[in-house]
């Protein structure tokens, strides 16, 4: 007797909330009518507290779970610079941002309910096990247990199951890999993957195969719980859209991982 395969399951996350005072980066109403879990910036790389409570209020009426994007210090750099920031002080910054997106959240009648970091932040942390224990110090400050959303293997999430703190592996529907699984830096060409089809078509093979071809054209492994689709990428909104029918269409269940 033949066992039957288990339907995949998988959540969709994008960044969002990335803007500041007027000026407006990601179509958050969009994608809020789409993804599952939303990535919301706390107001160090991006957003202000207006959009943090909008975000937050919309996302709540949807069923949308929230999610602390955490990051450096870097609005001028849109968080996407190299920094080097002492453990304590990276500590304290990421509780800080966790609390001031939690008011919004609970304002609105949800609550954080994961902590992802944001840009360089985010690669620095796969590599880098003082930072990732500051990242994992801030979270266990911030209280809650809250899960942390990371590539699997990087020492982000070494260090926060050693604390204690579940953790869920990412994989991204328009970023390149390299060929030992890591992203393909954003200044190298070919970082991203613009052409929609593609991006579905990684996005299925991702949920249901777990594997992803590198640039250097190897098959690789990939173990994801929650797909990203980057809300700034040119057309994200309908890219989201396009990506979530296509896994549905290959019977992949989309449902937020908390």
């Amino acid at each position: 007797m033949t066992t039957p395969l288990m339907e995949p399951v998988l959540d969709l996350n994008a960044d969002l909330g990335e803007g500041f005072g007027r000026w407006r980066l990601t179509d958050d109403d969009t994608l809020l009518s789409v993804v599952t879990s939303a990535n919301v910036a706390c107001g160090f790389h991006a957003g202000d507290p207006s959009t943090m409570r909008w975000v937050c209020e919309r996302a709540a009426e949807r069923g949308v779970r929230i999610g602390a994007q955490v990051s450096y210090r870097d609005l001028v750099g849109f968080g996407r610079r190299a920094m080097d920031v002492p453990p304590d002080e990276l500590a304290d910054e990421i509780t800080y941002q966790i609390g001031a997106l939690r008011v919004f959240a609970q304002a609105a009648g949800s609550d954080v309910s994961y902590v992802k970091p944001h840009g360089a932040l985010y690669n620095r942390v796969m590599t880098d096990p003082e930072q990732a224990m500051a990242v994992v110090s801030g979270v266990l400050r911030a209280g809650g247990h809250l899960p942390v959303l990371g590539l699997h293997g990087s020492r982000l999430h070494e260090a926060a199951a050693h604390a204690g703190l579940p953790v869920v592996a990412e994989a991204f529907a328009d970023r390149a890999y390299t060929a030992v699984g890591t992203l393909v830096p954003r200044r190298q060409p070919g970082a991203l993957v613009l052409d929609p089809d593609a991006v579905i078509a990684r996005s299925v093979r991702m949920a249901c195969l777990s594997s992803v071809t590198a640039v250097t054209g190897e098959e690789i492994p990939v173990r994801a719980r929650s797909l990203c689709v980057h809300g700034d990428t040119p057309g994200a909104a309908l890219l989201a859209r396009r990506v979530r029918e296509g896994l549905e269409a290959a019977g992949v269940h989309v449902e937020a991982f908390t």
